[in-house]
């Protein structure tokens, strides 16, 4: 495992979290009227979810397994090898769909959702990087 890559890839979450969290408006109608808060919010937020997927697949890498076939599979493999939570896999495997609705569909993006995602389930990312970091822990240890 490279932990330098994971550390990196775990900083670069953080930043998409902070920026997320410093622009996300208290009322959701502002974030359904406000253009610029719409793709600072939809840019980091798919960020935030493609960065998991690619330090979930880094450590997958690691561990002698089969690639994961789907985005969302990553989680549930990091569920099973006790990495992460499994209530924090199924979240984070849900995210997986805002992130593809954002890259193939932008259109589509339905803003009261998103305020809602973003107000309940942020804390989803950092439930996974402290799950990561736990892991990395461990493995330094063995």
């Amino acid at each position: 495992m490279d932990r330098q890559v994971i550390n990196q890839k775990l900083e670069s979450l953080r930043r998409c979290l902070v920026r997320i969290q410093d622009k996300f408006p208290a009322d959701a109608a502002e974030l359904q009227n406000n253009f610029d808060l719409q793709d600072i919010i939809a840019l980091n937020l798919s960020r935030a979810v493609q960065l998991t997927v690619d330090i979930g697949s880094h450590i997958i890498s690691t561990m002698n397994m089969p690639a994961p076939e789907t985005m969302g599979q990553t989680f549930e493999i990091l569920a099973q090898q006790n990495v992460l939570p499994v209530n924090v896999a199924e979240q984070l495997k849900k995210s997986v769909g805002f992130r593809n609705i954002a890259v193939h569909n932008y259109e589509a993006i339905n803003w009261q959702i998103v305020h809602s995602i973003v107000s309940e389930h942020l804390k989803d990312f950092t439930e996974f990087a402290k799950g990561v970091a736990h892991w990395a822990g461990s493995q330094h240890r063995n």
